[in-house]
């Protein structure tokens, strides 16, 4: 198989060695001489935002070494080994490019200054026909706090308009909603290390090992001390192979399960009356809801016996202090929301937030998807967590930006319903930065149909992505050691990010390109900034007295402290490591809980597409892969994508492991070599969305989003598999032996319960 399975057991995290994960950048010729200075900085991937030493010889970075802070204690991923083998790359760009001879025609060099100024004519030509929103950001959150707060602010001022989202739309979304309805602040409540004092874990569509490895060590310390860990997967992942309990849900049905575990725990008696009294409201109509979800309804949803259901949450709920943890296997979802106040309302029916080691968390994804989703470069909101429609919150901004609190826009289109906005002509023109549209959105055909619609595309990038190769115009930017900022990690810690190197041949960093665009716009005089840390002592400015203050937090105290936790409102506090500890955030101090009913996913299983497919990430590989995918070592273990299969069904469609074979939705059709394998239901699929082109997933995800944030439904659509003798346009035989949903658990030993072993025995004691 395509995949090395062997080289990395992503459960375990590890201290590597950087001399034996790859060979130096293109052109080095130092091999013989020690570095001469390590930088201290933090990894540019995942959340969690390892500490690191990046290696520094004559000017070029050429090397790494695991660095202790708090979070990783001297650990690094397969990623982060090879992270900085990114800036020598011979694939950078290095120069801007434009496309010469209209939509047809070919990416050819240009001058900073053609560039530049023919996006800048090609914008005031537009809003001057069409109205400054015509204009739209489509922005990231794998940068800096600084660069993502600039997006923000230029849209909004540079370019006056209201159209400005974010690539967390896509993966956090979900979690900030519910977090900010229930709790009053969207953040993990909890520092990681606080996983060594729960006494049970309870991880719902999280592929933890191979999304955070480095985190793993915190869950196998917490495991050490005796705490059992429940996993809620249709896959058996390398987390759920360990688990004392795992729950092999179907896709898109965890209202019901987590419903159904509240039951229980009000069944038997284990819910804290007095912590729901003093520190919660809305207790009744949850208890009132979740009676419609008795264990065998359950089953009947999720397709997870209604034993191992009721062992569950007997487990879960009779520990002192218990953690759930939760993913986008939760959160893409048109319920996404919904999934996690579910969780939200167990935790809260527990008494858990403000313990030690209790509560609920979502596991951010991306580098700075916390930071990214506080700065002001949402849709509808301004610095602090501050909201966009809030006439005091939109005063205050305004004085620090010094413009008239008129000109601030309102609420613009959330970065799902762009590609709507950009088909139609609304939106003519946008600009992209730190995001990968044509891979990252679901049902591309209709992306790219938008996106050329636009003139001029332009994207700010350090390699050629796939949504860069249709762009108008491209910029280059820097990656992350090219500059210093900060990025606040999946705990809510603020890190600091060091610059090692400069940008090579022509490229800037992402804050001068920004300003320099916005100077051409002759809106300058707002954006006058020599530096990051300038950007970074506005924004403390901006989000003070906002739900996420950052005031108190400078350069200086990141660098004492080794990372400092918001809220920080003062330049003497310490920061706030765990939340909820004596109030929640909303005004009278107290949680909501909210009552969620079950819904089925947007498109379901039956007739022609019998299967469940969802998608997901591996450990070799990070978002859309335009940065893994060029890396060696990674993209040699994990060169394309595959599509997982159970050996029944598989033997059921005369599959063999390894064979091409042909994944149809009803919008896209791809083909890709099978991987046989039981660590998935019979009924479901899935594939790794980090490809581009004929690879990428995204040609076959359904474009149903959550109704209140817009996240889409990547986790759950209908699909059938093909071996790829089939003509690609023949019609689809009939189904031998009525395979669907329906009886798939009766191919599924571990859906009912049959194979004998820890999990089943657990089970027993109940």
């Amino acid at each position: 198989m395509s995949v090395n399975k062997d080289f990395f057991d992503p459960t375990r995290a590890f201290n590597y060695d950087f001399q034996s994960t790859g060979a130096p950048p293109t052109g080095w010729e130092g091999a013989d001489r020690l570095p001469e200075n390590l930088v201290p900085t933090h990894c540019c991937f995942c959340g969690v935002q390892c500490g690191m030493y990046l290696e520094v010889l004559d000017g070029s970075v050429v090397g790494v070494q695991p660095r202790f802070s708090p979070h990783n204690q001297g650990s690094l991923c397969p990623k982060g080994v090879v992270a900085y083998q990114q800036v020598g790359h011979p694939a950078r760009l290095t120069y801007p490019l434009i496309r010469r001879g209209g939509k047809g025609g070919r990416l050819e060099r240009a001058t900073w200054d053609e560039a530049l100024d023919y996006v800048v004519h090609r914008w005031q030509e537009i809003q001057a026909q069409q109205g400054p929103d015509a204009v739209a950001v489509y922005s990231g959150s794998s940068m800096t706090n600084e660069k993502c707060y600039l997006m923000g602010k230029f849209a909004r001022v540079g370019l006056r308009s209201r159209h400005v989202d974010y690539n967390g739309r896509l993966c956090m979304s979900s979690a900030a909603g519910a977090y900010a309805k229930a709790l009053g602040i969207d953040r993990c409540p909890l520092p990681m290390t606080d996983l060594l004092l729960t006494e049970c874990l309870l991880v719902v569509g999280s592929n933890m090992a191979e999304c955070f490895p480095v985190m793993m060590q915190w869950l196998w310390r917490a495991r050490d001390n005796g705490a059992p860990l429940i996993v809620v997967d249709p896959r058996q992942t390398a987390l759920a192979r360990t688990a004392d309990l795992w729950l092999p849900i179907k896709s898109g049905t965890d209202v019901a399960l987590l419903n159904a575990f509240l039951r229980q725990v009000i069944h038997d008696g284990l819910v804290d009356e007095e912590y729901v009294r003093q520190r919660t409201v809305g207790w009744e109509a949850v208890r009132e809801a979740v009676e419609a979800y008795p264990p065998e309804v359950a089953e009947r949803i999720c397709g997870v016996p209604a034993e191992r259901i009721i062992a569950a949450a007997r487990l879960y709920g009779r520990a002192n202090r218990s953690l759930i943890m939760h993913a986008r296997g939760i959160e893409h979802s048109t319920h996404g929301v919904d999934n996690c106040l579910a969780c939200i309302n167990l935790a809260l029916a527990r008494g858990q937030f403000g313990k030690p080691g209790g509560g609920a968390t979502m596991l951010t994804g991306q580098g700075n998807g916390q930071g990214g989703r506080e700065v002001g470069q949402k849709a509808n909101q301004l610095p602090g967590y501050r909201h966009i429609d809030d006439p005091e919150d939109r005063t205050y901004v305004a004085k620090v930006w010094g413009i008239p609190v008129e000109e601030m826009p309102g609420e613009g289109a959330a970065a799902t319903e762009m590609v709507r906005l950009m088909a139609e002509g609304q939106i003519r023109s946008c600009l992209v930065i730190c995001s990968n549209l044509m891979v990252s959105l679901p049902d591309n055909a209709v992306v790219q149909r938008a996106i050329e619609n636009l003139d001029p595309l332009v994207v700010i990038d350090f390699f050629l992505s796939e949504t860069a190769e249709l762009a108008d115009v491209v910029l280059p930017g820097n990656v992350w050691c090219e500059d210093e900022g900060t990025t606040t990690n999946l705990e809510g810690r603020v890190v600091k990010i060091n610059q090692a190197t400069n940008p090579p041949g022509e490229a800037r960093r992402d804050w001068e390109i920004i300003c320099d665009l916005a100077r051409r716009l002759g809106r300058g005089q707002f954006f006058p900034y020599h530096s990051a840390r300038e950007i970074w002592d506005e924004y403390r400015v901006a989000s003070k007295g906002g739900v996420a203050d950052y005031f108190g937090i400078t350069y200086e105290k990141i660098d004492a402290q080794d990372g400092v936790f918001w809220p920080c409102p003062t330049l003497e506090s310490p920061g706030t490591p765990r939340l909820f500890t004596e109030r929640f955030a909303h005004p009278d101090g107290k949680a909501r809980f909210v009552a969620v009913t079950y819904q089925p996913p947007a498109e379901e299983p039956g007739g022609d597409f019998p299967f469940r497919l969802t998608t997901g990430r591996v450990v070799y590989h990070y978002l859309s892969g335009n940065q893994t995918r060029r890396l060696g070592f990674l993209n040699s273990q994990a060169p394309e994508p595959w599509v997982e299969i159970h050996p029944r069904a598989a033997q059921y469609l005369g599959i063999q492991n390894e064979e091409r074979v042909r994944v149809r939705t009803r919008r896209g059709v791809m083909e890709l070599k099978a991987l046989v394998t039981e660590a998935i239901r019979p009924d479901t699929l899935f594939i790794p969305f980090h490809y581009g082109h004929r690879e990428a997933v995204n040609q076959l995800t359904i474009p149903a989003v959550d109704p209140t944030v817009k996240i889409p439904e990547y986790k759950e659509c209908a699909a059938r598999l093909e071996r790829i003798e089939a003509p690609p346009e023949a019609e689809p035989a009939p189904p031998r032996e009525n395979f669907t949903p329906a009886n798939a658990p009766k191919m599924f030993p571990y859906a009912r319960g049959e194979r004998k072993g820890p999990v089943k025995e657990v089970g027993k004691e109940f």
